[in-house]
């Protein structure tokens, strides 16, 4: 007789054989591509226009740029890209969802992989499997709640007392450099390169599951998420650079809580100027209300961004933001920016 659980080993090694494979801006120049779409029509034409606000941003000597990011782009090919954006400095701050942070560049960090699914698919064999579903992608669940633990052990090191989640991702990024198994995650590049990661939104990824277990095995004796701290120190940060470009991947919190530092700023009696550049790269429709497609236009109406340099791209970020962040690196505009460094703005 077969043995059940070899039996399902196998099939969950087969289901998990193909790993996602990140994309390298810097195999491929796509200044010729993007220079052509700027005569182009529609969504075409949105992006080139996109790729010429974004490296004004990058030839501003004066602009701060943070990225922004939501959604699965991550895990779906382009965590590599993010990493170079920083490693080459395009990029001085980020703010994410924690699943950007956590579950995609964290978890690989640790040596966990992402997986790509072929074919039609039964989600029920899948949860028999332990295997987890974005789309077209699958994750591990053992892999992750390895990863929760990890995040767990974290919040057990440190001193029980409130952090930003800022702060909280240093020690994930320290973790990285110390104990992790890929010289290029994100998380472990900012710790080095003294970039700020927010992510106002923290435990609403697989992180939360650590932070739970940890508050609930160390009652009165926890570290805490302060999520107050975050829009505190974001909106410092806004206030230091005076200068600042948006490049936004989806929309969600992380769209709302950057536009809203200018707003924060001007109530605690300090006058900064609008986000001078902004690009959003969305499939969302705005005709909703919802704040995560609402238009850049629109936001100017708040006070948050200014609508000189501002441009919408209506497409699916993963298929558009490597043709615009290769233009950029192959410009090369980055290599006489100076590094911001802005994390030093907030250490103690």
């Amino acid at each position: 007789m077969n043995n059940p659980s070899k039996k399902t080993d196998n099939r969950k090694a087969d289901l998990l054989s193909k790993e996602v494979e990140h994309i390298d801006i810097k195999s491929f120049d796509a200044r010729p591509i993007v220079e052509s779409m700027r005569g182009m029509s529609f969504t075409s034409r949105d992006l080139g226009r996109a790729a010429e606000i974004y490296n004004m941003m990058l030839e501003d000597k004066d602009c701060a740029v943070i990225l922004t990011l939501a959604g699965s782009t991550s895990a779906g090919g382009c965590m590599n890209l993010y990493a170079d954006l920083l490693e080459n400095n395009m990029i001085d701050a980020i703010v994410a969802t924690g699943a950007s942070i956590v579950d995609m560049d964290f978890f690989e960090g640790l040596g966990f992989k992402h997986y790509q699914a072929e074919g039609a698919v039964d989600d029920r064999e899948l949860r028999d499997l332990y295997i987890d579903r974005i789309y077209d992608t699958y994750i591990d669940e053992e892999d992750l709640q390895a990863c929760d633990h990890t995040i767990y052990e974290i919040a057990n090191s440190l001193e029980p007392r409130a952090y930003s989640s800022r702060e909280f991702i240093w020690h994930m990024g320290k973790y990285l450099a110390e104990h992790g198994k890929k010289d290029n995650s994100l998380v472990k590049l900012a710790y080095e390169k003294n970039v700020p990661i927010f992510c106002p939104a923290f435990v609403d990824s697989s992180a939360g599951f650590g932070l739970v277990k940890h508050q609930v095995e160390n009652p009165g004796k926890h570290m805490v998420l302060d999520a107050i701290a975050d829009f505190r120190e974001l909106t410092d940060l806004k206030m230091h650079a005076g200068t600042t470009g948006l490049l936004m991947v989806g929309g969600g919190v992380p769209k709302n809580f950057v536009q809203d530092t200018v707003v924060c700023a001007e109530i605690l009696g300090k006058e900064v100027d609008m986000h001078k550049y902004a690009i959003q790269i969305t499939v969302a429709d705005v005709r909703d209300g919802a704040c995560s497609s609402s238009t850049l236009k629109e936001a100017c109406s708040w006070g948050k961004v200014d609508v000189a340099y501002e441009q919408m791209v209506f497409a699916e970020a993963g298929s558009v933001i490597p043709l615009l962040a290769s233009d950029a690196y192959h410009r090369g505009a980055w290599k006489n920016r100076k590094r911001w460094e802005l994390a030093k703005v907030l250490q103690k």
